[in-house]
């Protein structure tokens, strides 16, 4: 069984999903599985999130779909209820991060300081995220940080696009990118699937490009 280490780095971007109703999970898990990516992290900040993620890891049970902007252990319960493979969090919640690892629950919460990513160090996490990358100083943070924690690898979120994401995966202290611009709100809204996996095939191409 690979590594989640490993399925992150071979994905290189994550879909990261707002869903205001659960009948646009099934179509959205269509668009992304067609576009060649089988992941997605669904964030909690609505109330479709929960039966959102149901829907996706029942219609898909080999799709890595995790649950993201996890505020409390209550959430991360109804999120692995209802599927959720992983846990994602804004920031390093101590409270969370230990009740994830006592249930070898992965979970990848947020650090954008040398504290932060020493208190993950210290639990033996592996891939941690950097949010809000752009704005928490991007590539060059990430780059200053990664030199004393060269243990970690980071999954940046915030801000990332198509246009700076060679900049990104370029850098090898990155395992994987967090990012919404192929799953846009609008586009879900407005039904436009077919979109979403036009871009979502677009982003797999990049990654293998940069890649390369």
């Amino acid at each position: 069984m690979k590594a989640m280490e490993q399925i992150l780095e071979e994905y290189g971007v994550v879909p990261v999903v707002v869903l205001k109703k659960a009948e646009d999970a099934i179509p959205l898990a269509d668009a992304l599985y067609a576009g060649g990516l089988s992941c997605a992290e669904v964030t909690f900040r609505t109330d479709a999130a929960e039966e959102s993620i149901r829907l996706m890891s029942e219609k898909y049970p080999d799709m890595l779909v995790g649950a993201g902007t996890v505020l409390t252990i209550e959430q991360v319960d109804r999120a692995v209820a209802a599927g959720a493979k992983f846990i994602v969090s804004p920031g390093f919640d101590p409270e969370i991060v230990d009740y994830c690892l006592g249930k070898n629950i992965p979970v990848f919460p947020g650090c954008i300081t040398p504290s932060e990513v020493a208190q993950a160090v210290k639990r033996g996490l592996k891939v941690i995220k950097f949010f809000p990358a752009e704005q928490a100083g991007g590539v060059a943070m990430i780059k200053a940080m990664g030199a004393p924690y060269g243990m970690v690898k980071f999954m940046p979120t915030g801000g990332i696009s198509a246009n700076n994401l060679a900049e990104y995966l370029s850098c090898s202290n990155i395992v994987c990118c967090g990012g919404s611009w192929m799953v846009k709100g609008d586009l879900i809204a407005e039904g436009k699937f077919d979109e979403i996996t036009a871009l979502t095939k677009e982003a797999v191409e990049l990654v293998k490009s940069i890649r390369a």
